[in-house]
């Protein structure tokens, strides 16, 4: 996992609590888009190293 992939997910979880207390549907939805996007870089991370090992493995 990337440190960039991790700190979007925690910033997502952060203004998603930030906006659920706060009443601020608005925060709320940009921390879970940026949660989303977390999860992104990280399967993008990992399919990334799932190929480069394949390749590696045939050379």
């Amino acid at each position: 996992m990337s440190i960039e992939s991790k700190e979007d997910m925690i910033k997502g979880k952060t203004n998603q609590a930030v906006g659920k207390a706060s009443g601020n549907d608005k925060q709320e939805l940009k921390g879970k888009a940026q949660e989303a996007i977390g999860k992104a870089k990280e399967r993008v991370d990992e399919t990334v190293d799932e190929v480069t090992e394949k390749i590696n493995q045939k050379n």
